[in-house]
């Protein structure tokens, strides 16, 4: 119904973005939400419509790519759009279709939530039917390792940090220009040492 949504993003959460629509803010769930900035710049995000009984969710997606590989993700059983979000936001969309046609079970298992089961009926359902998304990707031979950009096994760890913060006064563009960093350090483990380390950027930047 919609293809996508094009304005300035007036809003960053940890879940989603708003985008500002002849004066309407557009509420769109998206993988990865600091991604994007708070601009009075247009941005095009693609969207995607979830229709239930007891909602309407507007995803967004900040390439078509994206989009087209939530919209298969979807289709999988065991995968509905909260999993199909976690595995694109921790993973870059020619990643997981590599793997998916290269059946590398060990790679997906990887992602939040997808177990081994998980893992078999993705390669089941959509190996041979990405067609159409392979065109940018480049299989890698069968003696490499498919890397997993963007894994944080201490996610949880970081999103309990960035609450804080917010509780603690700190704004959601502050936040947004801080947590890519936390999100690359590997010696962060815990939500205090998150917050710390927060609080020594942010002090730094005032």
């Amino acid at each position: 119904m919609y293809d996508y949504i094009k304005g300035p993003i007036t809003r960053i959460t940890p879940e989603f973005i708003v985008i500002e629509i002849q004066g309407i803010g557009w509420q769109l769930n998206t993988p990865n939400p600091y991604l994007f900035t708070i601009s009075d710049d247009s941005v095009q995000v693609f969207t995607h419509l979830s229709v239930r009984e007891d909602a309407q969710v507007l995803f967004g997606f900040k390439s078509l790519e994206q989009r087209e590989l939530f919209r298969k993700l979807i289709q999988v059983s065991g995968i509905g759009p909260k999993g199909a979000l976690a595995i694109l936001a921790s993973g870059n969309p020619s990643h997981v279709i590599a793997a998916i046609e290269q059946e590398d079970e060990a790679f997906l298992v990887k992602f939040p939530g997808v177990g081994k089961k998980t893992a078999r009926q993705m390669i089941l359902d959509l190996k041979g039917k990405l067609d159409a998304l392979l065109e940018n990707v480049e299989l890698p031979s069968t003696d490499e390792e498919l890397p997993l950009f963007g894994v944080n096994p201490n996610k949880h760890e970081l999103e309990e940090a960035m609450l804080a913060l917010t509780a603690l006064g700190y704004s959601e563009r502050e936040l947004a220009k801080v947590k890519p960093k936390l999100d690359e350090d590997e010696h962060l483990t815990t939500t205090e040492a998150y917050m710390k380390e927060a609080l020594k950027i942010l002090l730094k930047q005032q």
